[in-house]
Protein backbone atom coordinates (compact mmCIF):
# COMPACT_ATOMS: atom_id res chain seq x y z
CA UNK A 1 0.00 0.00 0.00
CA UNK A 2 1.61 3.58 -0.61
CA UNK A 3 1.43 6.51 1.07
CA UNK A 4 -1.54 7.99 -1.07
CA UNK A 5 -3.53 4.86 -1.38
CA UNK A 6 -3.58 4.59 2.53
CA UNK A 7 -4.33 8.43 3.44
CA UNK A 8 -7.29 7.76 0.15
CA UNK A 9 -8.49 5.24 1.95
CA UNK A 10 -8.72 6.82 5.45
CA UNK A 11 -10.39 9.72 3.53
CA UNK A 12 -12.84 7.70 2.12
CA UNK A 13 -13.52 5.80 5.65
CA UNK A 14 -13.83 9.35 7.26
CA UNK A 15 -16.58 10.46 4.54
CA UNK A 16 -18.44 6.89 4.88
CA UNK A 17 -18.92 6.73 8.34
CA UNK A 18 -22.27 7.48 9.19
CA UNK A 19 -23.61 9.84 11.83
CA UNK A 20 -25.16 8.39 15.02
CA UNK A 21 -26.08 9.49 18.21
CA UNK A 22 -23.85 7.94 20.72
CA UNK A 23 -20.54 8.70 18.11
CA UNK A 24 -19.23 12.10 19.65
CA UNK A 25 -16.00 11.67 17.87
CA UNK A 26 -15.11 8.95 15.14
CA UNK A 27 -12.97 8.33 12.36
CA UNK A 28 -9.95 10.91 12.25
CA UNK A 29 -8.74 10.77 15.68
CA UNK A 30 -6.92 8.50 17.85
CA UNK A 31 -9.91 7.10 19.39
CA UNK A 32 -13.06 7.18 18.65
CA UNK A 33 -15.63 8.62 21.88
CA UNK A 34 -18.64 6.93 22.36
CA UNK A 35 -21.40 8.50 24.80
CA UNK A 36 -23.61 5.56 25.97
CA UNK A 37 -26.35 5.82 29.06
CA UNK A 38 -24.05 4.39 30.91
CA UNK A 39 -20.97 7.07 30.69
CA UNK A 40 -18.21 8.10 27.84
CA UNK A 41 -16.07 5.31 26.38
CA UNK A 42 -13.26 5.45 23.85
CA UNK A 43 -12.05 2.36 21.65
CA UNK A 44 -9.56 2.06 19.27
CA UNK A 45 -7.69 -0.78 17.41
CA UNK A 46 -4.06 -1.70 15.83
CA UNK A 47 -3.12 -4.20 14.09
CA UNK A 48 0.06 -5.75 13.16
CA UNK A 49 2.14 -8.00 10.89
CA UNK A 50 4.81 -10.01 10.75
CA UNK A 51 7.53 -8.51 8.28
CA UNK A 52 6.18 -5.29 8.57
CA UNK A 53 5.69 -4.31 12.44
CA UNK A 54 7.83 -6.82 13.60
CA UNK A 55 9.86 -9.95 12.48
CA UNK A 56 9.95 -13.53 13.95
CA UNK A 57 12.88 -14.34 12.96
CA UNK A 58 14.71 -11.91 15.33
CA UNK A 59 12.19 -10.92 17.30
CA UNK A 60 10.91 -12.74 20.63
CA UNK A 61 7.13 -13.61 20.93
CA UNK A 62 7.11 -11.91 24.38
CA UNK A 63 8.19 -8.87 23.13
CA UNK A 64 5.96 -8.80 20.07
CA UNK A 65 2.90 -9.55 22.31
CA UNK A 66 4.40 -6.62 24.49
CA UNK A 67 4.70 -4.25 21.82
CA UNK A 68 0.64 -5.09 19.73
CA UNK A 69 -0.57 -3.67 23.64
CA UNK A 70 2.14 -0.87 23.53
CA UNK A 71 0.99 0.49 20.54
CA UNK A 72 -2.92 0.66 21.73
CA UNK A 73 -2.06 2.10 25.02
CA UNK A 74 -0.27 5.17 22.87
CA UNK A 75 -3.67 5.68 21.61
CA UNK A 76 -4.95 6.27 25.01
CA UNK A 77 -2.21 8.23 25.56
CA UNK A 78 -2.43 10.58 22.93
CA UNK A 79 -5.87 11.32 23.88
CA UNK A 80 -5.00 11.61 27.50
CA UNK A 81 -7.61 8.70 28.68
CA UNK A 82 -6.97 6.01 31.04
CA UNK A 83 -7.19 2.36 29.74
CA UNK A 84 -9.52 -0.16 31.11
CA UNK A 85 -9.39 -3.67 28.91
CA UNK A 86 -8.16 -4.94 25.99
CA UNK A 87 -9.22 -8.21 23.46
CA UNK A 88 -6.26 -9.36 21.44
CA UNK A 89 -7.14 -11.57 17.94
CA UNK A 90 -4.55 -13.66 16.67
CA UNK A 91 -3.76 -15.19 13.46
CA UNK A 92 -0.82 -17.73 14.28
CA UNK A 93 0.91 -19.64 11.52
CA UNK A 94 -0.16 -23.57 11.43
CA UNK A 95 3.75 -24.31 12.38
CA UNK A 96 2.96 -22.69 15.63
CA UNK A 97 2.76 -24.75 18.98
CA UNK A 98 0.59 -23.99 22.05
CA UNK A 99 3.79 -23.07 24.36
CA UNK A 100 4.33 -20.53 21.32
CA UNK A 101 1.28 -18.90 21.52
CA UNK A 102 1.57 -18.74 25.23
CA UNK A 103 4.61 -17.35 24.98
CA UNK A 104 2.77 -14.39 22.67
CA UNK A 105 -0.03 -14.09 24.98
CA UNK A 106 2.43 -14.02 27.96
CA UNK A 107 3.59 -10.76 26.43
CA UNK A 108 0.00 -9.23 26.17
CA UNK A 109 -0.70 -9.74 30.56
CA UNK A 110 2.89 -8.16 30.74
CA UNK A 111 2.13 -4.59 28.97
CA UNK A 112 -1.52 -4.79 29.85
CA UNK A 113 -0.97 -5.19 33.60
CA UNK A 114 1.75 -2.78 33.46
CA UNK A 115 -1.46 -0.06 33.29
CA UNK A 116 -3.69 -1.98 34.94
CA UNK A 117 -5.48 -2.96 31.53
CA UNK A 118 -7.68 -5.96 32.19
CA UNK A 119 -7.47 -8.88 28.83
CA UNK A 120 -11.10 -9.61 28.37
CA UNK A 121 -11.41 -11.70 25.20
CA UNK A 122 -10.11 -12.04 21.52
CA UNK A 123 -9.75 -14.76 18.99
CA UNK A 124 -7.55 -17.36 17.92
CA UNK A 125 -6.98 -18.66 14.46
CA UNK A 126 -4.48 -20.68 12.19
CA UNK A 127 -3.35 -19.97 8.69
CA UNK A 128 -0.21 -20.53 6.00
CA UNK A 129 0.78 -17.35 6.67
CA UNK A 130 2.80 -15.60 8.94
CA UNK A 131 1.88 -14.15 12.41
CA UNK A 132 -1.06 -11.38 12.73
CA UNK A 133 -1.93 -9.48 15.71
CA UNK A 134 -5.05 -7.37 16.61
CA UNK A 135 -5.29 -5.48 19.84
CA UNK A 136 -8.57 -3.22 20.49
CA UNK A 137 -8.42 -1.18 23.42
CA UNK A 138 -11.29 0.52 25.56
CA UNK A 139 -10.67 3.75 27.83
CA UNK A 140 -12.19 5.88 30.20
CA UNK A 141 -11.80 9.89 30.62
CA UNK A 142 -10.06 10.86 33.98
CA UNK A 143 -12.08 12.91 36.12
CA UNK A 144 -12.22 16.15 35.18
CA UNK A 145 -10.16 15.91 32.31
CA UNK A 146 -11.39 16.24 28.69
CA UNK A 147 -10.19 13.64 26.12
CA UNK A 148 -7.32 15.22 24.27
CA UNK A 149 -8.03 15.90 20.32
CA UNK A 150 -6.13 16.29 17.38
CA UNK A 151 -8.17 19.13 16.09
CA UNK A 152 -7.91 22.05 19.05
CA UNK A 153 -4.09 23.22 17.87
CA UNK A 154 -4.74 27.11 17.50
CA UNK A 155 -1.68 29.59 15.52
CA UNK A 156 0.84 30.59 17.80
CA UNK A 157 0.75 27.21 20.23
CA UNK A 158 4.40 25.51 20.70
CA UNK A 159 4.61 22.48 19.51
CA UNK A 160 6.40 19.86 22.48
CA UNK A 161 7.69 16.41 22.29
CA UNK A 162 7.65 13.93 25.17
CA UNK A 163 11.41 12.14 24.25
CA UNK A 164 13.87 11.44 21.15
CA UNK A 165 13.08 11.00 17.80
CA UNK A 166 13.80 8.31 15.02
CA UNK A 167 16.07 4.86 14.97
CA UNK A 168 13.63 3.31 16.62
CA UNK A 169 14.16 0.25 14.04
CA UNK A 170 17.60 -0.38 16.06
CA UNK A 171 15.32 -1.79 18.61
CA UNK A 172 12.73 1.11 20.67
CA UNK A 173 10.16 0.05 18.52
CA UNK A 174 9.79 -3.27 20.60
CA UNK A 175 10.73 -1.73 23.96
CA UNK A 176 8.95 1.81 24.04
CA UNK A 177 7.02 3.30 26.95
CA UNK A 178 3.71 4.13 26.25
CA UNK A 179 3.72 7.51 27.07
CA UNK A 180 -0.13 6.64 29.40
CA UNK A 181 1.22 8.57 32.42
CA UNK A 182 3.05 11.61 30.93
CA UNK A 183 -0.34 11.86 28.99
CA UNK A 184 -2.20 12.49 32.45
CA UNK A 185 0.15 14.36 34.63
CA UNK A 186 0.30 16.59 31.23
CA UNK A 187 -3.04 16.85 31.04
CA UNK A 188 -3.92 17.63 34.60
CA UNK A 189 -1.35 20.18 34.70
CA UNK A 190 -2.02 22.02 31.75
CA UNK A 191 -5.92 22.13 31.20
CA UNK A 192 -7.37 24.24 28.83
CA UNK A 193 -3.93 25.11 27.85
CA UNK A 194 -3.19 21.88 26.24
CA UNK A 195 -4.73 22.30 22.65
CA UNK A 196 -4.36 19.63 20.63
CA UNK A 197 -2.39 16.20 21.08
CA UNK A 198 -1.19 12.92 18.73
CA UNK A 199 1.03 10.22 19.58
CA UNK A 200 4.09 9.83 17.01
CA UNK A 201 3.78 6.44 15.49
CA UNK A 202 4.74 7.42 11.64
CA UNK A 203 7.13 9.31 12.28
CA UNK A 204 6.82 14.02 13.50
CA UNK A 205 6.69 15.26 10.07
CA UNK A 206 3.56 12.85 9.19
CA UNK A 207 2.04 12.67 12.52
CA UNK A 208 2.59 16.86 13.04
CA UNK A 209 0.36 16.80 8.99
CA UNK A 210 -2.45 14.85 10.70
CA UNK A 211 -2.57 17.08 13.60
CA UNK A 212 -2.06 20.40 11.68
CA UNK A 213 -4.87 18.89 8.81
CA UNK A 214 -7.17 18.37 11.45
CA UNK A 215 -7.08 21.66 13.53
CA UNK A 216 -7.17 23.42 10.33
CA UNK A 217 -3.88 25.06 10.66
CA UNK A 218 -0.25 24.86 9.74
CA UNK A 219 2.93 24.73 11.28
CA UNK A 220 6.72 25.63 11.15
CA UNK A 221 9.46 23.28 13.06
CA UNK A 222 12.38 24.93 13.96
CA UNK A 223 15.49 22.94 13.10
CA UNK A 224 17.89 24.00 15.92
CA UNK A 225 15.29 22.53 18.42
CA UNK A 226 14.65 19.21 16.37
CA UNK A 227 18.16 18.78 16.47
CA UNK A 228 18.47 18.72 20.34
CA UNK A 229 15.98 15.94 20.19
CA UNK A 230 17.77 13.31 17.89
CA UNK A 231 17.87 10.17 19.49
CA UNK A 232 21.57 8.67 19.36
CA UNK A 233 19.76 5.80 17.44
CA UNK A 234 19.14 8.25 14.43
CA UNK A 235 22.76 9.42 14.74
CA UNK A 236 23.76 5.86 14.49
CA UNK A 237 21.82 5.05 11.34
CA UNK A 238 22.56 7.97 9.65
CA UNK A 239 26.25 6.96 9.65
CA UNK A 240 25.27 3.53 8.64
CA UNK A 241 23.10 4.83 5.47
CA UNK A 242 24.11 7.95 4.65
CA UNK A 243 20.13 9.89 5.22
CA UNK A 244 20.39 12.92 7.40
CA UNK A 245 20.18 12.32 11.55
CA UNK A 246 16.76 15.10 11.14
CA UNK A 247 15.56 12.89 8.43
CA UNK A 248 15.43 10.03 10.59
CA UNK A 249 13.87 11.87 13.69
CA UNK A 250 11.32 13.27 10.98
CA UNK A 251 10.17 10.29 9.25
CA UNK A 252 11.09 6.96 11.20
CA UNK A 253 8.41 6.54 12.85
CA UNK A 254 7.58 3.74 16.20
CA UNK A 255 8.90 6.98 18.13
CA UNK A 256 5.41 6.88 19.91
CA UNK A 257 6.49 9.91 21.59
CA UNK A 258 3.53 12.28 22.45
CA UNK A 259 3.86 15.58 19.84
CA UNK A 260 1.46 18.60 21.70
CA UNK A 261 0.17 21.88 20.84
CA UNK A 262 -0.11 24.24 23.71
CA UNK A 263 -0.50 27.66 24.48
CA UNK A 264 2.37 29.25 26.11
CA UNK A 265 5.21 27.41 28.28
CA UNK A 266 4.74 23.59 29.30
CA UNK A 267 6.46 23.64 32.49
CA UNK A 268 5.11 20.39 34.58
CA UNK A 269 6.81 19.04 37.41
CA UNK A 270 8.41 16.13 37.10
CA UNK A 271 8.50 15.85 33.28
CA UNK A 272 11.00 16.59 30.20
CA UNK A 273 8.96 18.59 27.20
CA UNK A 274 10.47 19.50 24.47
CA UNK A 275 9.83 22.17 22.23
CA UNK A 276 10.66 21.86 18.48
CA UNK A 277 8.18 24.40 16.67
CA UNK A 278 4.80 26.41 16.86
CA UNK A 279 1.66 26.12 15.11
CA UNK A 280 1.20 28.42 12.00
CA UNK A 281 -1.66 30.09 10.31
CA UNK A 282 -0.81 27.45 7.39
CA UNK A 283 1.51 25.56 5.63
CA UNK A 284 3.90 22.73 6.74
CA UNK A 285 7.53 24.36 6.87
CA UNK A 286 10.81 23.99 8.60
CA UNK A 287 12.88 26.97 9.96
CA UNK A 288 16.97 26.03 9.07
CA UNK A 289 19.06 27.94 11.45
CA UNK A 290 19.84 30.90 9.18
CA UNK A 291 16.08 31.81 9.52
CA UNK A 292 15.18 30.98 6.15
CA UNK A 293 11.92 28.66 5.45
CA UNK A 294 11.27 26.01 3.84
CA UNK A 295 8.10 23.23 2.80
CA UNK A 296 8.13 19.95 5.13
CA UNK A 297 6.78 17.49 2.97
CA UNK A 298 4.39 14.88 5.17
CA UNK A 299 6.64 11.96 4.95
CA UNK A 300 6.67 9.06 7.39
CA UNK A 301 6.35 5.62 7.84
CA UNK A 302 3.42 4.08 5.95
CA UNK A 303 1.87 0.47 6.53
Amino acid sequence: MTASYELELMEWLRRRSCDHPVVKLGIGDDMALLDLPSGRILVSSDLLLDGVHFDTRRHRLTQIGRKAVACSLSDCAAMAVRPVAVTVSVALPRSRTLAEAQELLEGVFSMAGEYDAVLVGGDTTSWDESLAVDVAITAVPYQNIEPVRRSGAQSGDTLYVTGRLGGSSLGRHLTFTPRVHEAHTVAEALGDRLHAMIDISDGLALDLWRLCRASGVGAILDEPLLESVISNDAQRLAGEDGRPAIKHALTDGEDYELLMAVAGDAIVEGLSLYPVGRIAASDLQMRGADGALSQLKPEGFVH
